[in-house]
């Protein structure tokens, strides 16, 4: 869903937005914001993205170039506090939307060239991460795979992942952990499971509580 901000709860969003964005430069590389230099503001959106995020703010900005057909679309997501925090202690990045950005540069062989951050204005302001608002991720569809490739599309998912881990943690220590057996393998098949079952009874449960009219709900959105 993309809705425009409302002004009685965000005022001058069109200042804010411009003081942000230039926040968010100082954090860009310099060859980064020497394209960006390149770009005005043009317009802003709100936007309700994935339920990971639910709670947080997201907003689509429009900046375009110097032609008519040369816009630059970003996204700017508000960053919480990471929920390991209260279990492994701060990390030493203080603003969370840097420690989302070093993060995703860090685990990536390739990152959005405009991956950046900004804090809000105000008390209490919120902090946000920056990158390109692009689809730029491949996806498959799994339902109708045969096992065999199926079993080679996890093999690569898994490989990404591990490449990601080893780039940002010990990969010794890792591989040590994980060991030659299959225990680790098998604890994971258990979770995956589990996960996949606690889903579906949070569904029901959600469901129920629409039906009983327990909790407002818009349909067909």
């Amino acid at each position: 869903m993309i809705v425009r901000p409302p002004a009685a709860r965000y005022g001058d969003i069109e200042q804010i937005i411009r003081q942000g964005l230039a926040d968010y430069a100082r954090s860009l590389a310099p060859d980064r914001r020497l394209v960006l230099d390149h770009y005005h503001y043009q317009d802003v959106a709100r936007k309700v993205v994935g339920v990971g995020s639910v709670g947080t703010e997201a907003f689509m900005v429009l900046l375009m170039g110097d032609r008519d057909d040369d816009p630059l679309f970003l996204q700017v997501k508000e960053a919480d506090t990471s929920v390991l925090a209260p279990y492994v202690g701060a990390g030493e990045y203080e603003q969370q939307g840097e420690r989302v950005v070093q993060g995703q540069r860090v685990m990536q062989a390739a990152s959005d060239p405009f991956l950046g951050w900004a804090t809000g204005t105000g008390a209490g302001a919120r902090e946000f991460y920056v990158r390109q608002l692009r689809d730029m991720k491949g996806s498959a569809v799994i339902e109708g795979m045969p096992p065999a490739r199926l079993a080679r599309y996890g093999e690569m998912c898994g490989t990404t992942l591990a490449r990601a881990h080893a780039r940002s943690g010990d990969a010794a220590k890792i591989a040590g952990y994980l060991g030659d057996d299959d225990t680790f393998d098998s604890a994971l098949e258990r979770f995956a499971f589990a996960y996949a079952d606690q889903n579906e009874a949070d569904y029901a449960a959600f469901k129920r509580a629409a039906d009983d009219q327990r909790i407002a709900v818009e349909r067909g959105v």
